[in-house]
């Protein structure tokens, strides 16, 4: 028996941005489509309605979605089933076909891969809608993309979906449109593009403070030489690299400090009104990631869900973790995007990964809103590159085909490689040791912008920050953390000043000389509290007025910049 038709009146309502996308689609009918959508917006219904439309007025007789992962799968199945369109996850390139009581099947970028002739086959067969979710991942290697092209060429309609900035290579993507610029470079072109500080505005998702730990770092190299170094210090990559990579050690004291502050966040937000809020911590790889859960079991009494995406039953752990009222889910990679466990609210970003592609996936987790005044707190090293990121939440991204790239962030790779054994001393033992490590709250940026003054782990001042209220609105956000760094230079100032003297003898002491990286410091708050001034008179978001002084001054984000980029920059604000 033929699957019936989806009913569109049994929809629910869409949002405005699904609203307004979807009656640009229905007006042009172009073959391909292309939507970005921040995570959380809503891009699963919004395609599914497109796939309603179509079903229903014959445009197309099947559906076949593409997903990066297995467990999105049976993500899409079962909210497709929900609108009453039946897509078969099970389906194998060995099926052929699926059953006609399908509208279509899922399918991942890997199966199509690997027999693109089988996917290709059963497009023509019927006219179909693809859709192709995060469609970044097609450019991920030559024989996806190959495959997806071959496949689905022939497709009667293609919809493409993505919630990141699309890619950091060259690797162009299939069925993306590119468009030449002034500057003779090729950039994605997207019909639709809903962002993160428009989905802010409208309330569809949340605003996500960033809590960064600084602290001091001590490890021996892979030629035995001992160094210390404070975490967030400008520093050449190598050594960001071995420093990051030491606070990540489970072995030291950062991160279980982290982690006790990132629990007690947890326990004051499920405390305000959301009693089921859960926590993520995101590991590089699955020893660390066990042994994350260790910390996580001794600091709170409760043990921790691990998710391994080579673990059979992952799937089915994410699933029950989303569900229930467990607190912490420790993963690696494995729930970086598409997956949704709408009561996750912080994060731990305990990972090396660092491109901008990864670190929007893995803070999109965070950031899907389910009522009014839900914030989320997302906890990671304060490492310039990370604090950059952060800083530009707010920016859109295309993929940008032939611009040299710089290496951004210290991933996987660079951290090989500064790991990696040195072959001009044989006679010592050439392997890299973290030896130890101290946590201190180094800053919280929101907005684009920085708040707050180096606190010690589990002092009263980091107490006030991670006590903040729950549940609060964006602009609610930004007065506390406004109101809280006042009050905590204010009271850096009397403990300067010490007691008080004889106006007699009181004797002004000229101020002390600041160091370099101390001068970075305080021209980062001022550039900071500039834009903050500039945002409220115009209403521009934060990102949007720092990614203006970085193509009018040049240079890289605020985090990285030099002293003297940091002074162009907040001279040039102040003519704005």
């Amino acid at each position: 028996m033929a699957a019936r038709l989806p009913a569109i009146e049994t929809f629910p309502a869409l949002r405005a941005w699904q609203r307004k996308a979807l009656v640009e689609y229905l007006r042009r009918r172009d073959p391909d489509f292309t939507a970005v959508a921040t995570p959380g917006a809503g891009k699963t219904t919004f395609a599914l309605r497109i796939a309603a439309e179509l079903l229903a007025d014959g445009t197309v007789d099947a559906v076949t979605v593409v997903a990066p992962t297995e467990h999105l799968k049976t993500q899409w199945a079962q909210a497709a089933a929900r609108v009453g369109i039946q897509l078969d996850a099970a389906f194998r390139n060995a099926d052929l076909h699926s059953a006609a009581d399908f509208h279509g099947a899922v399918v991942t970028y890997a199966q199509v891969g690997m027999a693109p002739h089988v996917h290709k086959r059963r497009t023509l067969t019927r006219r179909t809608l693809v859709v192709l979710d995060e469609i970044h991942h097609a450019g991920d290697s030559r024989s996806w993309g190959d495959g997806v092209k071959a496949a689905f060429e022939g497709a009667e309609r293609r919809l493409m979906l993505t919630g990141t900035p699309f890619r950091s290579d060259d690797n162009p993507i299939p069925f993306v449109s590119y468009e030449r610029g002034g500057d003779g470079l090729l950039r994605s072109r997207a019909d639709s593009v809903y962002g993160y500080a428009e989905a802010l505005r409208d309330g569809v998702v949340r605003p996500v403070l960033f809590l960064a730990y600084s602290g001091e770092t001590r490890w021996r190299t892979n030629a035995g030489e001992e160094l210390a170094a404070r975490l967030g210090e400008p520093m050449t990559q190598d050594l960001v690299a071995q420093a990051w990579r030491t606070a990540l050690d489970p072995a030291g004291d950062w991160m279980p400090q982290v982690l006790r502050a990132a629990d007690a966040r947890l326990t004051v937000l499920r405390n305000a009104g959301m009693p089921d809020a859960g926590g993520l911590i995101i590991a590089s790889d699955q020893q660390t990631a066990r042994s994350y859960a260790k910390l996580i079991e001794q600091a709170t009494g409760e043990r921790a869900a691990v998710v391994l995406s080579d673990d059979v039953g992952a799937s089915a752990r994410i699933a029950a973790f989303a569900a229930s009222e467990q607190r912490w889910l420790v993963a690696v990679r494995m729930v970086s995007e598409g997956v949704d466990i709408p009561r996750l609210a912080v994060g731990v970003y305990a990972t090396s990964a660092s491109t901008p592609l990864y670190f929007a996936q893995a803070i999109g987790r965070f950031v899907r809103a389910r009522r009014p005044g839900e914030t989320a707190s997302v906890f990671l090293p304060s490492v310039p590159h990370l604090l950059g990121l952060a800083s530009e939440m707010e920016a859109e991204r295309d993929h940008v085909l032939g611009k040299p790239k710089d290496r951004e962030g210290f991933d996987d790779d660079l951290l090989e490689r500064a790991q990696r054994d040195d072959q001009a001393s044989g006679e010592l033992e050439k392997r890299f040791a973290a030896l130890s490590a101290t946590a201190e709250l180094d800053q919280v940026i929101f907005d684009g912008a920085s708040f707050g003054t180096a606190a010690q782990a589990g002092t009263p001042e980091e107490e006030e920050y991670l006590g903040l209220p729950g549940l609060l609105t964006a602009d609610q956000v930004s007065l506390l953390l406004t109101k809280r760094q006042q009050e905590q230079l204010a009271a850096q100032r009397r403990r300067a000043a010490g007691p008080a003297e004889p106006a007699a003898q009181a004797v002004a002491a000229p101020p002390a000389p600041m160091s370099a990286a101390q001068r970075r410091v305080a021209l980062r708050r001022q550039l900071n509290a500039l834009v903050a001034a500039r945002h409220h008179r115009t209403g521009q978001p934060h990102g949007k007025i720092h990614a203006e002084l970085r193509r009018l001054c040049g240079g890289p984000p605020s985090a990285q910049a030099t002293i003297e980029q940091l002074e162009e920059r907040i001279a040039t604000v102040q003519t704005l």
